[in-house]
């Protein structure tokens, strides 16, 4: 069964690269860029075993329009658990996710994902979450993006009914100077959500859109930009309905 597959390979990896995840905690010491680019390679073939095991084909559409050498804050709606894995396998850049803090106390994973420059995000605390959103824009003034998915939580309802934003942590693009790339995600759900606890053979579909320059876009309209960025990804998750 593919649910079998996908946690023992979770597991595999987890155990296996146990060593080699403490040789990049000490190369990171001296050289942290090495370490993160090592760590994303590492985790990004993992995740594409994952997927393998799990019968997901992944399409990708919009990547050509970004430029490697620029940090983006990437902006997506959320559909499923797989979002993570498929932006991370598909993503340009040197990329870490936001998470919500409670992945912080998972054994191995929060390893990783602190070697991976993932934020974590504390909802309830909004003096905590000012933290977190600066400590973003201080990484994408590092050259290192960052991937948010501004709903708050997994959206359960249909898919082009996306919850509303939180406008707060877009501020990240506008105080680092970033653009911002609205990120639509199709059918992650299919792979474990929609028929939970197995784990299905599904098609998604990750559509990277056109970099959007906070600078750019006009002041007032400046004000309400998660509502722009969710407005885009909306219209990018129509186009891709028929590919799906």
């Amino acid at each position: 069964m593919r649910i079998v597959l996908v946690v023992l390979s979770l597991v595999f990896f987890l155990i296996l690269f146990l060593p080699v995840h403490l040789i990049l905690w000490v190369v990171g010491k001296f050289n942290p860029h090495a370490r993160i680019a090592a760590s994303q390679t590492i985790v990004r073939n993992a995740f594409r075993f994952v997927m393998v095991c799990a019968g997901t084909k992944i399409t990708v559409l919009g990547r050509e329009e970004l430029q490697k050498g620029e940090a983006f804050l990437y902006v997506g709606n959320h559909r499923g658990l797989a979002d993570i894995p498929v932006g991370y396998i598909t993503v340009p850049t040197l990329t870490g996710f936001v998470a919500k803090k409670e992945l912080r106390k998972v054994p191995l994973f929060s390893g990783w994902m602190k070697s991976l420059q993932c934020l974590f995000l504390d909802r309830d605390d909004m003096k905590e979450g000012l933290k977190t959103i600066l400590k973003g824009v201080e990484q994408l003034k590092a050259g290192y993006s960052v991937f948010i998915m501004p709903e708050g939580t997994r959206n359960r309802g249909e898919e082009l009914d996306l919850l509303p934003f939180k406008e707060g942590s877009l501020k990240m693009a506008e105080k680092s100077g970033c653009a911002i790339v609205p990120v639509a995600i199709s059918n992650t759900a299919a792979v474990f959500e929609n028929h939970m606890p197995w784990v299905r053979r599904a098609h998604v579909i990750i559509h990277y859109g056109k970099p959007i320059y906070p600078a750019d876009v006009p002041k007032e309209e400046r004000k309400h930009l998660g509502a722009t960025v969710r407005s885009v990804i909306i219209e990018q998750l129509k186009e891709d309905r028929a590919i799906v």
